[in-house]
């Protein structure tokens, strides 16, 4: 579908594509429900993602059409925007209002947005979409936003403007994402590592579930509240921000501060999973994906026990790839509740390793998932033409 991206762009606006963007989903391979307790995660940026071709025009309009949605808006220019509903033009619609509301001066534009991320899926299409849109108009009109400035905006767009409470892991992995790198990100800081992720004979297998994940109708928040539980409890004889200030044996010394079973389980798979992830980073530099794998797998039992995230759809892939002998790994990545897992494959293996997930799944679900390819790529990035058009 790409390589028809500026065909279709002439088609519907009549004159040529100027610029072209991409910016990528991101999975994370290890650190899940971490990012709004100031602790390690660790993501990395997929090959699939938002491809944005734009051009100006002079009639003061903001033309947003997809070759993935029906919408086909033209909103004028205006100070400032409200949501729409729930129409995936909101995404690029609210980093326009933060532009705007910055002073920033636009101008109209012809957009044309493709993405090849599976929608619903848990791998931050949406984010995709905010951080391509956010520098592609960074680029455009000389703003002067470095990628971090673009990655708060983008968050804060997610957070005000659409209404979903996420922490800033996915937009940072979209931007700052490299080629066969991991990121090991700190929350709280924003300090990151760029961690070398040869995965040597194997390849990132994502597997869809096919059961829509929708954040804000989930029970995301309601983790996010029994969390803060937890830290306040802690805080009683801790002097600490977030939960992820202290280790596992820490935690472990002053459990007994939290009286509510349900919250201890909160607490416990969140620091539990930190710790995971610096362990995560040591087998992953060292090469050792035995490790690594044993650690992803670690990170699903603590999710579906102690966090209650995962499901039965989760489950099952990850159930199947446990005794698969070309799988190294597997858990469910994002908030859970439906969306993806991922699974470390040996590529000459994964034909078989996906017919057969998509065979163990179905008998045990009762309809298919989606198994998808990936490598670790690059964030976001204007395209040169030969990209697209081959």
């Amino acid at each position: 579908m790409k390589s028809h991206l500026y065909k279709e762009f002439n088609k519907l606006f009549n004159k040529e594509a100027e610029n072209a963007y991409f910016s990528p989903g991101r999975v994370n391979l290890i650190g899940e429900h971490i990012d709004y307790n100031g602790g390690l995660v660790m993501p990395c940026a997929i090959t699939f993602g938002t491809y944005l071709l734009v051009s100006p025009n002079n009639e003061g309009v903001l033309r947003f059409r997809s070759l993935n949605f029906e919408d086909k808006p033209d909103i004028a220019l205006q100070n400032n925007y409200t949501k729409t509903g729930e129409k995936w033009f909101n995404y690029p619609l609210g980093i326009f209002e933060y532009f705007l509301k910055d002073g920033h001066d636009l101008q109209g534009l012809d957009m044309l947005f493709y993405g090849d991320i599976p929608i619903s899926s848990g791998l931050s299409s949406s984010a995709s979409i905010e951080v391509v849109t956010a520098f592609a108009l960074n680029d455009l009109f000389d703003a002067g936003y470095s990628k971090l400035d673009l990655v708060k905006l983008a968050k804060s767009v997610e957070n005000n403007f659409i209404g979903v409470n996420c922490g800033i892991m996915d937009q940072f992995a979209v931007a700052f994402g490299e080629k066969n790198k991991a990121l090991m990100l700190n929350c709280d800081t924003l300090d990151y590592q760029a961690v070398d992720s040869n995965l040597g004979d194997h390849i990132l297998a994502i597997i869809n579930t096919n059961k829509p994940r929708k954040l804000a109708e989930s029970k995301y928040n309601e983790r996010v509240q029994e969390c803060q539980a937890a830290l306040t409890a802690l805080k009683q004889e801790l002097d600490i921000n977030n939960l992820c200030d202290i280790d596992t044996a820490t935690f472990n010394q002053h459990s007994y501060l939290i009286t509510d079973g349900v919250i201890l389980k909160r607490a416990q798979h969140v620091i539990e999973e930190n710790d995971r992830v610096k362990l995560a980073a040591v087998a992953l530099s060292n090469n050792n994906l035995a490790e690594f794998g044993r650690l992803m797998y670690a990170s699903h039992d603590s999710l579906r026990d102690l966090y209650e995230v995962s499901g039965q759809e989760l489950d099952a892939i990850v159930a199947y790839s446990k005794n698969d002998v070309n799988v190294a790994g597997a858990r469910m990545t994002g908030a859970g509740f439906g969306g993806c897992a991922i699974a470390l494959v040996k590529e000459s293996a994964f034909d078989d390793f996906s017919t057969n997930v998509i065979e163990y799944y179905t008998s045990k679900i009762g309809y298919a998932p989606s198994v998808y390819r990936s490598l670790i790529g690059d964030g976001v990035g204007e395209l040169e033409p030969s990209v697209i058009r081959g």
